[in-house]
């Protein structure tokens, strides 16, 4: 896997040679903060070998978009209601291999990385990133290669980090689950009841049960609460989410009691 860092540049400048031939790179945006789609459309727009196609709220409406509008790169986020950033790009490059996804994420820890490179992210973007080397990001996973903030090379060591993604014997965890139990692993942690995860995922309660047990064997939780505290660790859904989702359960057990 080629990584390139850049040099430092400007937010004025405009990195050449973007697209193949004369054809702009096709872009969708994924994001769940509508100013932050907005933002990112207006600079992206300015730069003229870039067209952005699309932007969608959540990663489920990002698989339904890449496989309508076919576009070329992905700018995704990680953490987001109902399908988190990784588990679309999962299923983004299962469904659409020829689409390379570029990861923009507010924070990263060395877990996340590796995730998004066993999720098949194509580059890694820190927010904080100016124009031009999200520019030069979008480019290079274009040409096929990858692309890792330079910020990253600092609390890292990538060629590490990239080894470790590769190895089959490390993966455990998250990794072992099946896509659809990802699934339902992040909805329980947003809250969801048993039959709540049925309606989203248009699955009987009898299957959400069955997923359940095998989410909870798989991570050796005890209950719905280890659960949650699990998601909270690997950073599948936000902090007020988990929040409203211990309330929710705090309750029912005092109900129960």
């Amino acid at each position: 896997m080629n990584q390139l860092r850049p040099q430092p540049r400007s937010l004025q400048g405009r990195p050449g040679g973007a697209g193949r031939g004369n054809t702009p790179i096709r872009i969708l945006l994924v994001d769940d903060h509508a100013v932050i789609r907005q933002a990112l459309r207006m600079l992206l727009e300015a730069q003229p070998e870039l067209e952005v196609v699309g932007d969608v709220e959540n990663g489920r409406e990002a698989v339904q978009a890449v496989e309508r509008l076919q576009p070329d790169v992905v700018l995704m986020d990680v953490v987001m209601p109902g399908l988190n950033g990784l588990e679309a790009t999962r299923q983004i490059r299962r469904t659409s291999p020829g689409t390379r996804v570029v990861v923009l994420s507010g924070f990263v820890d060395e877990d996340q990385l590796l995730d998004a490179i066993r999720s098949g992210a194509s580059g890694y973007i820190i927010k904080k990133s100016d124009v031009s080397e999200l520019v030069l990001a979008i480019q290079t996973v274009h040409r096929g290669n990858s692309y890792f903030s330079s910020a990253l090379s600092e609390g890292f060591d990538l060629a590490e980090v990239l080894y470790q993604a590769k190895r089959s014997d490390q993966r455990n965890g998250m990794e072992t689950l099946t896509s659809r139990e990802r699934e339902v692993l992040q909805l329980i942690a947003e809250g969801y009841t048993n039959q709540g995860i049925a309606n989203e995922l248009y699955i009987s309660v009898k299957t959400v049960e069955a997923h359940k047990a095998h989410i909870m064997a798989k991570l050796h939780a005890r209950n719905r609460t280890d659960l949650i505290r699990y998601a909270i660790r690997k950073g599948i859904v936000r902090l007020e989410s988990v929040d409203e989702a211990q309330a929710m359960l705090d309750e029912r057990e005092a109900a129960a009691g």
